[in-house]
């Protein structure tokens, strides 16, 4: 037990050498918001798929390049490139009619949305672990509290009974009986220590803070959380708004439009093509009439005769994709329909239990008010009280934990059914 109590010493020790604060669920779900880590990376990855948008555009976009050809030539008077020696020249280039291209944009920006969703998913998957963290974090204290009354109240059943053995009222192995179940209690309360630091680590991490930090509950009274009463209409309700089914229509739509693309190869391309050449003076001894600023407009014209068979490929690789999303469509509406029936399973089964953990312990409560009633009148040892109290602390830390089952379970169907933001704020 001795060497219990030194490692729970320097669990309790290495955790405090971090900062400890203390937060309501609100405020930690609202930092979770702003610099969870796996929000954050999300939020990147968003951010990457927005400037893809901007990229597959940019052949559309005009550019202008400016650049000297001025050179000293022996015979005819070009510069490297074969053209006319120029003191000054401006061109500028950019795609009018490319249809692969445009449907590359399309696709860039359904992919877009599809990383907007995924942020969505992700933000709500937060929000679930944030809160059952803190619904454990909440848990441990408060059996913490109540193991330790009770480890208190069998600390004086031992004395009370070593007592009695010593004026030979009692066996001897009363005396071991209390005594274990005095280390029993004790056992309990290191353990309940031990999941509530490691519950605030947890949480404290999930919100972006340091590994030594620890974020505290806060003692509060908090209502249940509210689920809909109607299952049907909350798998109706869940199926539409589904984001796994929404990012599986977007990358659908992104396969689509690929198709469309690859399809499009062999339409021709246009390019506008727009070039100023300022010439150098002694260009007019070779030709005449001079004129030394000179500006040309036009437009590129490319139409493929053989594209190859790789569009082709393309195009049955992404159909292929395109039937797998179809299928997993399916299965998903069919997953949330499950998922669903069973999350408010649980939901019944758990509020059964947290009634059934109430009723036990009206009844250790009740049980303790007679036990006093008898005290007082002489006709119950102190021992036998502080034993009935034992058992209605234990009673405490059962209603605890069939509380945070039962939280957790509502916990469960609200993300489930994507509502759970929306409950928590």
């Amino acid at each position: 037990m001795q060497k219990g109590l030194f490692f729970l010493f320097l669990a309790i020790a290495g955790a405090a050498c971090g900062e400890v604060r203390t937060m309501t669920l609100r405020e930690a779900v609202d930092l979770a918001l702003k610099q969870n880590p796996d929000l954050m990376l999300a939020r990147l990855d968003q951010l990457k798929a927005r400037q893809q948008v901007t990229i597959a555009h940019d052949p559309f976009t005009p550019k202008v390049f400016a650049g000297s050809g001025a050179a000293w030539t022996s015979g005819y008077p070009a510069n490297i490139e074969g053209q006319a020696p120029s003191i000054l020249q401006l061109r500028t280039q950019w795609t009018l009619f490319d249809r692969p291209q445009s449907y590359q944009v399309a696709a860039a920006k359904e992919n877009a949305r599809t990383a907007e969703i995924d942020t969505s998913s992700k933000q709500d998957d937060v929000l679930y672990r944030v809160a059952g963290l803190y619904l454990d974090a909440e848990q441990s204290e408060q059996g913490q509290d109540a193991a330790q009354l009770e480890a208190d109240n069998l600390a004086n059943v031992l004395k009370l009974v070593q007592a009695r053995v010593q004026e030979q009222r009692e066996l001897p192995i009363e005396a071991m009986r209390a005594n274990v179940s005095l280390e029993r209690a004790k056992n309990a309360v290191e353990s309940f220590t031990l999941d509530a630091i490691n519950a605030e680590t947890s949480l404290a991490m999930a919100l972006g803070l340091g590994p030594d930090d620890r974020v505290r509950a806060v003692r509060e009274e908090r209502t249940a959380f509210q689920v809909p009463q109607s299952e049907e209409q909350t798998i109706a309700t869940a199926i539409a708004n589904s984001r796994a089914l929404k990012r599986l229509e977007s990358q659908m739509q992104a396969k689509t439009l690929e198709i469309k693309g690859y399809k499009a190869e062999r339409l021709p391309k246009v390019d506008a093509i727009a070039q100023y050449e300022m010439f150098a003076k002694y260009y007019t001894q070779n030709y005449f009439p001079f004129q030394r600023n000179n500006e040309q407009l036009g437009a590129s014209f490319s139409v493929p005769v053989l594209a190859g068979k790789s569009a082709r490929a393309y195009i049955e690789q992404d159909d292929a994709d395109l039937a797998k999303l179809r299928i997993e469509v399916n299965n998903t509406r069919a997953q949330i329909t499950a998922d669903l029936r069973r999350a408010y399973q649980e939901v019944r089964k758990a509020d059964s239990a947290r009634e059934l953990a109430q009723a036990d312990l009206e009844l250790a409560r009740e049980q303790v008010s007679l036990d006093l009633a008898q005290y007082n009148e002489g006709r119950l040892p102190m021992a036998t009280l502080e034993q009935a109290r034992a058992a209605e602390n234990d009673k405490y830390v059962a209603l605890y934990a069939s509380e945070n089952v039962a939280q957790r379970a509502r916990l469960n169907l609200l993300h489930l059914s994507g509502t759970l933001q929306a409950a928590i704020h």
